[in-house]
């Protein structure tokens, strides 16, 4: 009953969606200048530093990549 009702409302387009314009709580909160101050800096993401496991990860998926495509040029 539940599904044929849903199924109905979806057909009828009573779920009109949501807004065409959203809107940000920070664009709101602070002024234009500190929005264009705010500098997003890779090596320190939400307070989270890349450290050396990180840096390893990294190299290690870049060379089994590199592995992987000689391997497949190569064969």
């Amino acid at each position: 009953n539940d599904y044929n009702e849903l199924g109905f409302n979806l057909r009828s387009n009573i779920f009109q969606g949501g807004p065409l314009q959203s809107r940000s709580l920070m664009k709101d909160s602070y002024t234009p200048d500190v929005i264009q101050k705010a500098t997003r800096d890779p090596k320190d993401w939400h307070g989270r530093r890349t450290d050396e496991l990180g840096k390893w990860h990294k190299k290690n998926a870049a060379n089994l990549n590199v592995q992987k495509a000689l391997k497949d040029k190569l064969g």
